[in-house]
């Protein structure tokens, strides 16, 4: 696509980023409401935004869809107006380099200016509300870059953080920065869990944990936990999973937000379903999408550190997920199913896997086989262990001595592959 002249060249010099988006979006044969999905936000609020002219615009969502659509973040005024390098040879990692550096920039121009009070504990801005902005410009990469490209990256970003605490001044500023610092742990987790190795995912996720504790912030102790229960419920620890959730909704009590209850109602379900129990986690889904229904009558951002929405949709494609790991075919394969696969490249191929067990468990080998091998594309394509692995486990589900074609291709491009 050429960023550099034309229609979204001009609306960018008018500082109509809204008309950019909506250029980029229309010319990737994207609906609004699929980005709506993706940045968190309805359908009429897409619309709203794109409209929007040459107002104030949103910082996190022009970063979220500059992410999510691959512009130059200077196209959407989050370089400071500084022209970002070209790609000119085209290549996947040239344009990778490009995008981190301007992600990167924009949350270093925020740096620079007043900060904005990020939540009323970092009210005053300050280092911590700095190293926030840097985590939130890095975890905006996760949809379009590989996690083995960022991870040493964020491991970097940890140790200025400890570096920053251990000359920090007063309790407060310490409860700020070690806030700062759970919140990259647990993306470094994500990170970890991404590239398949689950034993460093753990680890990070128990760091965030505590370091949610030393800031005496209860809601963000809760989600880490909540994080390493999802994180427990796909790699098969049922038991485990349910309990960490139950710690994050006891260390919560009735101060709940609304939108908490939804997600661990969700994260439950999972829950439920890695321990094999049907009704358990149809009775949590049902749960979750009454709660996710209510939260989207109202327009209020979710509470940091839920950075987008938790929506009906999410809920639907948790039901997707659960019923892959239960075996039911009804709870997976839909005519509109697909439609739910509306995150980052790497949740999209997730999900994808999770209908394509949903066929193999309804004895539609072709129709798995189908789509297996585009999950695995994408898994390649971002060298995600977790991606090829849970592509190894839906094959794995298949036994018969004499495998038809398509399942002997996709074999072929199985073995060998190591990340």
């Amino acid at each position: 696509m050429d960023f550099q002249t034309g229609p979204i060249r001009d609306a960018s010099r008018a500082g109509d980023y809204g008309r950019v988006i909506e250029l980029v979006r229309k010319a990737q044969q994207m609906t609004q409401t699929a980005l709506g999905q993706a940045l968190g936000l309805s359908q009429s609020a897409v619309s709203r935004l794109e409209k929007k002219g040459q107002g104030d615009y949103s910082t996190n969502i022009l970063e979220a869809a500059a992410a999510h659509l691959a512009i130059p973040p200077a196209l959407v005024g989050l370089a400071g107006g500084r022209p970002q390098a070209q790609v000119k040879d085209g290549s996947d990692d040239m344009h990778r380099r490009t995008l981190l550096g301007g992600v990167v920039a924009a949350g270093v121009t925020s740096v620079l200016s007043p900060l904005p009070a990020v939540d009323a504990a970092d009210s005053g801005g300050g280092q911590a509300a700095a190293l926030r902005l840097a985590t939130s410009a890095y975890r905006r990469l996760d949809g379009s870059t590989p996690s083995r490209d960022l991870y040493d990256t964020i491991e970097a970003h940890i140790r200025l953080i400890q570096s920053i605490t251990r000359s920090a001044r007063g309790d407060g500023d310490r409860e700020r920065l070690a806030a700062a610092g759970s919140e990259v742990a647990s993306f470094a987790g994500w990170l970890a869990w991404d590239k398949g190795d689950n034993g460093s995912a753990r680890s990070w996720y128990g760091a965030a944990i505590r370091a949610a504790k030393t800031a005496g912030n209860p809601l963000l102790a809760a989600y880490q936990r909540g994080t390493l229960a999802q994180f427990e419920a796909h790699a098969g620890n049922g038991v485990e999973a349910l309990n960490q959730a139950l710690r994050a909704r006891r260390a919560l009590g009735d101060r709940r937000p609304p939108v908490a209850d939804a997600w661990l109602y969700s994260v439950e379900a999972f829950g439920h379903a890695a321990a094999g129990d049907r009704r358990a986690t149809d009775k949590a889904l049902t749960a979750s999408r009454s709660a996710a229904e209510a939260l989207r009558t109202t327009e209020e951002p979710p509470p940091w550190p839920w950075v987008f929405s938790f929506t009906p949709e999410k809920v639907a494609a948790c039901r997707v997920t659960c019923g892959a790991r239960l075996g039911l075919p009804a709870w997976v394969i839909s005519d509109d199913v697909e439609a739910l696969a509306t995150g980052h490249a790497k949740q999209r191929a997730l999900l994808v896997l999770d209908i394509a067990a949903g066929h193999l468990a309804a004895g539609r080998v072709d129709a798995a086989f189908a789509l297996a091998p585009r999950a695995l594309d994408t898994g390649l394509t971002y060298r995600s262990g977790r991606i090829v692995e849970r592509a190894r486990a839906v094959r794995r589900t298949l036994t018969t001595a004499s495998p038809p074609k398509v399942v002997r291709d996709f074999d072929e491009r199985l073995h060998g592959v190591y990340l």
